[in-house]
C-alpha cells in the first residue's frame, strides 16, 4: 500500500500561503514515501490525505486544514513510528538547556556560593549543553533511519 497523492488545487498558484502550505504537505508525503511504514499506519495517514483532497472550502480554510493535517501527521509518525524531522532533538535541547541553565544560575546565584553565575551565563551554558546533547540524538536518529527529510 502506498501513500496517496495530494490533489492539485487549480488556484494555488495565485495564493502564496496556499502554495507554501501545499508545498510543506507535499514534502512530508515525499519524505514518508522513502520510509518503510506498516499498513495500519498508512491507513491513518491516507485517511488524513483523503480528508484534505475531499475538502472544498475557501482558500483560507484549505490552508488551515493543510497546516493542521501536516502537524497531525508529523506528531502521529513521531509517536507511533519514532520518525522525527531534522534537528528535532537539537531544538528540544536548546529549550530544555535554557530552562536548566536559568534554574541552575538562579539556584547558585541566590545561594551565594561565590561562583558568580549570572542568568546570562546559565542560559548560555544550558543552550550549549542542549545543542550538544540534541545534536548527538539527531545523529543517532539519522543513523537508525528515523529522521525525515524535512
Amino acid at each position: 500500500m502506498n501513500i496517496k497523492k495530494l490533489k492539485d488545487r487549480a488556484n494555488s498558484e495565485q495564493n502564496k500561503k496556499l502554495q507554501a502550505a501545499n508545498g510543506k504537505m507535499q514534502q512530508l508525503i515525499q519524505a514518508l514515501e522513502k520510509k518503510e511504514i506498516p499498513t495500519e499506519n498508512l491507513i491513518v495517514i491516507n485517511t488524513d490525505i483523503e480528508l484534505i483532497n475531499s475538502f472544498s472550502g475557501t482558500e483560507r480554510e484549505v490552508i488551515k486544514i493543510l497546516k493542521k493535517a501536516n502537524s497531525k501527521i508529523i506528531k502521529y509518525v513521531e509517536k507511533e513510528l519514532q520518525f522525527v524531522v531534522k534537528q528535532h532533538y537539537r531544538s528540544l535541547g536548546i529549550v530544555f538547556g535554557m530552562l536548566a541553565g536559568t534554574m541552575f544560575s538562579s539556584i547558585f546565584g541566590s545561594i551565594g556560593m561565590g561562583i558568580g553565575i549570572s542568568a546570562g551565563m546559565g542560559i548560555s551554558f544550558g543552550m550549549l549543553i542542549g545543542i550538544i546533547v540534541g545534536s548527538y540524538l539527531d545523529v543517532k536518529a539519522e543513523k537508525k533511519g528515523l529522521q525525515l527529510d524535512l
